[in-house]
């Protein structure tokens, strides 16, 4: 009877630690329609255009801004995704501590692709990534998510000089060069602040366009959408370009 009960045990535990088998059979899946919440396999995700993962992302952070995220099983998500992931959306956003893009967008463990570094800006390494994600992993949508009081878009503002940083915030300059709120140009005039970061997310936006062409070549087939948004650290919502 002991070793009846020590074997119902083991496979219990066996059962929960196991991962779900993904269903990504190396050929085509039959669409499975998106359902607010749904884990992210490959046939939910074959299911979402670039416009409904836009329309995720939207719904999810006025959930994010009226505090009322989604109840979620992490521990079943981790087991499910264990063998495979199939995001819809990517996102470039910056390292501040105030603006992750799972959060602020209330979504999940295998949902979206995140990319961040200070100021939310692109090299090889991110174009890659992104390129990844969209080509290869099947990502839908492709977001440059700026916020306000970006801490690297001041220091670009004020000519910071710091070790590696330096060559970082060169990134920001054209945004700083085309902006032309009134007063001066440093971060102490919040509103031309505001300017410099608006200007950088679509500076960003056109760059990967221009500086990727597989993404640019399923933008323009209708594969993808790359777009612009900015995420304001006093409401918690985010607007969008």
């Amino acid at each position: 009877m002991r070793s009846k009960s020590i074997l119902a045990l083991a496979l219990s535990a066996f059962a929960v630690s196991t991962p779900v088998l993904a269903d990504d059979h190396g050929g085509p899946v039959a669409p499975k329609p998106y359902t607010t919440g749904a884990t992210l396999t490959k046939s939910v995700q074959a299911s979402i255009t670039p416009d409904k993962a836009l329309e995720i992302l939207k719904a999810g952070n006025l959930r994010f801004a009226a505090d009322k995220p989604l109840k979620r099983n992490l521990k079943a998500r981790v087991q499910a995704t264990a063998l495979g992931q199939f995001p819809f959306a990517s996102v470039v956003g910056c390292i501040d501590s105030r603006a992750a893009p799972e959060v602020v967008f209330d979504q999940s463990v295998g949902d979206i692709f995140a990319a961040r570094v200070a100021g939310n800006t692109i090299n090889e390494d991110i174009l890659g990534s992104l390129e990844y994600a969209s080509k290869v992993a099947g990502s839908r949508l492709v977001v440059v998510l700026g916020h306000t009081g970006c801490g690297a878009i001041k220091g670009a503002c004020d000519d910071v000089k710091l070790g590696n940083l330096t060559g970082l915030l060169a990134k920001f300059k054209p945004a700083v060069a085309a902006a032309s709120t009134p007063g001066e140009h440093n971060s102490h005039n919040h509103a031309f602040v505001d300017e410099v970061t608006e200007l950088n997310v679509k500076q960003v936006v056109q760059r990967i366009r221009d500086q990727s062409p597989i993404l640019k070549g399923l933008e323009d087939e209708g594969k993808i959408r790359i777009v612009g948004a900015l995420y304001d650290t006093s409401s918690g919502k985010v607007s969008w370009y």
